[in-house]
């Protein structure tokens, strides 16, 4: 197998030789990783027109076979998943744990994990609703938002449209198709996973929220002015060709204790579009909190709601 890969590897880089800005970008295997299982590839400093260079994961199950086609879960914070001796707090998601032992248990289809790396300084610009901005009231942001031209979650959701996607497709046995492209997150991860499906439903079939930052900001005592306008974006947005499916969660303590009084707004929105159970569901986890240890013991939830054969 892990020859297989490394002949691939070498395909790569003879194929790769003209000046597209996707076509600059170089595969390489980690070997300083510590994975429960399958394998880490990584793009390092992806090379963007749309958003500033950053780290692109590429996991694939042990299992990994060209001859098959794979969905694709792309997620953000991707420095966050795999390896706690490789983030700033010592935690993970665990997304190489719950995938091996999802598939191997034949509940979810066969998968490969994009892991996106956040653009550190960037962050809360490449993931905040852009468009929710058109529904704010006419008031003075700046002393909230410090630069507002900083904005920039349409260009990170085309970088992921234009650049990645066709990159992971060209690179890696993938079903193309929206119904098998997924994206997911926590807090403002959560967040921009929601924008990208209402923004892109032909292109992600499928969002993972979880602790979605409804507040929009951590400027708590303004909460109510970015929530609202983000509520009102997903009222005018909202994907109605019952072809998508999202899944949010949120706990009760810590950051997430804020989320409860929204949970019914959220809930409204969907239910009043035809939304049911089958492709909409809100979970609450009590005496959770805001961390990648809580996020890893429920990962295992939205993978087998949207991935479920």
């Amino acid at each position: 197998m892990k020859l297989k890969l490394y002949i691939y590897i070498i395909f790569l880089s003879l194929f790769f030789c003209n000046k597209s800005p996707i076509n600059k970008n170089k595969l390489k295997l980690l070997e300083d990783i510590n994975l429960f299982s399958g394998d880490l590839f990584r793009v390092e400093n992806f090379k963007s027109i749309f958003v500033s260079e950053r780290n692109v994961d590429i996991w694939i199950p042990d299992s990994y076979n060209t001859k098959k086609s794979y969905s694709v879960f792309y997620m953000h914070d991707g420095q966050s998943l795999f390896d706690p001796s490789k983030t700033w707090n010592n935690q993970e998601w665990k997304v190489d744990e719950w995938s091996t032992k999802l598939m191997n248990t034949a509940a979810v289809k066969d998968f490969i994990v994009i892991g996106i790396h956040n653009g550190a300084e960037s962050r809360w610009y490449d993931y905040f609703p852009q468009k929710s901005l058109e529904f704010m009231p006419n008031i003075n942001l700046s002393n909230i938002i410090k630069d507002e031209s900083k904005l920039n979650s349409d260009n990170y959701l085309k970088f992921i449209v234009k650049e990645l996607k066709p990159f992971i497709d060209d690179n890696f046995s993938t079903s193309k198709n929206a119904k098998n492209t997924l994206i997911g997150g926590s807090s403002m991860g959560g967040l921009i996973s929601m924008y990208a499906v209402f923004e892109y439903p032909e292109i992600f079939g499928s969002a993972a929220c979880l602790s979605t930052h409804w507040l929009g900001h951590l400027d708590i005592a303004n909460r109510d002015v970015f929530s609202k306008a983000i509520f009102d974006y997903m009222s005018f947005n909202i994907p109605v060709n019952n072809t998508n499916k999202f899944y949010f969660d949120y706990g009760t303590e810590t950051l997430d204790s804020y989320y409860l009084e929204y949970a019914p707004i959220v809930d409204s929105i969907f239910y009043s579009n035809g939304y049911n159970e089958l492709n909409f569901v809100n979970l609450k986890f009590e005496n959770e909190n805001h961390s990648e240890n809580s996020w890893s013991k429920r990962l295992n939830v939205p993978i087998e709601f949207l991935l479920k054969k």
